[in-house]
């Protein structure tokens, strides 16, 4: 790993979240209750093993270079589908973040707007990184030219 979430350790639980946007709801109500949600976290948890987190909507475009299932050119789920990712030291953390008083009736609020129910995975981080500076790059393709 290399620094993308500060101070996530290498046994760090990363959390997502799969949101389906029921009919009747919009991407407005969606991003209001998620905010609320998402604050109420960064406030009450960050000394409490949460670590970061982003929530991300569904562009409706599909990467043809990318994907190699068909060629899809555009995503049935646009603007319905979201995830939420939330980085934690441990589960256990973040277990006992859920069954927090402040947190369960704003979680209520943004499961109502979801067609798909919830099923929150834990995953364990293998890789995490962010982009070179421009220095680091032309150091990188460097080394790689010479060594690879």
């Amino acid at each position: 790993m290399s620094g993308l979430i500060p101070e996530l350790s290498p046994d760090g639980v990363v959390t997502v979240n799969r949101v389906l946007l029921a009919q009747g709801y919009t991407i407005d109500d969606l991003e209001e209750r998620v905010a609320m949600l998402c604050e109420n976290v960064k406030t009450y948890h960050s000394d409490t093993g949460f670590r970061g987190g982003m929530v991300v909507l569904n562009s409706g475009m599909v990467s043809n270079e990318g994907s190699t299932i068909g060629q899809a050119v555009d995503s049935p789920l646009k603007d319905r589908e979201a995830l939420i990712i939330t980085f934690w030291n441990s589960f256990e953390e973040h277990e006992a973040s859920h069954r927090s008083e402040t947190f369960q009736p704003l979680f209520q609020q943004v499961l109502e707007l979801c067609e798909n129910g919830n099923e929150e995975i834990a995953y364990r981080m293998l890789w995490s990184g962010k982009a070179y500076s421009p220095e680091e790059a032309v150091e990188a393709k460097a080394a790689k030219a010479k060594y690879a």
